[in-house]
């Protein structure tokens, strides 16, 4: 099994800064995408940031410019830093990774998702 425990988050005023960062535990033999997503109320899930192992990375178009993802790969562990934060960024912030379990499942192709528990974000004045 495979725990993501992630970290940070809280409360900022507009035009703050703040950091969240997730680490996996557990049965792994590799990662392969991380990324996180958000979820506001009375709205969908939506993914904010993706990377892959080598560093590629890619942004939903409203964090573009604001948000950088990384990805420590010894550490198995995934950050999120939010600059020129809007309200409108409020939102539960869940990390998800895409793990093999073992090299057998890596040989196959056989990745997992899992997801963080959420950490919450409120931006407010």
């Amino acid at each position: 099994q495979v725990q993501l425990a992630e970290s940070g988050g809280g409360l900022v005023q507009p035009g703050g800064s703040l950091s969240v960062s997730c680490a996996a535990s557990g049965t792994i033999f590799s990662i392969n995408d991380m990324g996180w997503y958000r979820q506001a109320p009375g709205k969908e899930r939506e993914l904010v940031a993706a990377i892959a192992p080598g560093g590629s990375a890619n942004y939903a178009d409203s964090v573009k410019g604001r948000f950088t993802i990384s990805r420590d790969n010894a550490k198995k562990t995934v950050y999120l830093q939010m600059n020129s934060l809007k309200p409108e960024d409020t939102a539960v912030y869940s990390c998800n990774a895409e793990v093999y379990s073992s090299l057998l499942e890596f040989r196959m192709g056989r990745k997992v998702n899992y997801w963080g528990q959420g950490t919450q974000v409120t931006v407010s004045s």
